[in-house]
């Protein structure tokens, strides 16, 4: 059996690949959930503890399995409590 589509029926260029994902948050009000790798590093601290501070409940975070999970929004009210 013969391939029905030869090489040049294929236009070069042509891609399948999906467009690209933005990842700041949508007008739905969606926000993107940072890991804790991510969150400390916008607080120059560790992230174990970063993980620590969710687990006495000092910072809001979203524990999904063994993985917590944080808004950066909810980051910056913290902070912003903790500075005051």
């Amino acid at each position: 059996m013969r391939n029905s589509k030869t090489n040049r029926d294929v236009k070069s260029g042509d891609s399948q690949m999906p467009a690209p994902v933005n990842a700041s948050p949508v007008d739905d009000g969606f926000e993107p959930l940072l890991d804790s790798t991510e969150a400390a590093g916008l607080l120059k601290i560790h992230p174990k503890t970063l993980q620590k501070l969710a687990r006495n409940g000092e910072v809001a975070a979203i524990q999904i399995g063994k993985l917590w999970r944080f808004r950066a929004s909810a980051l910056n009210r913290w902070l912003e409590k903790v500075a005051n």
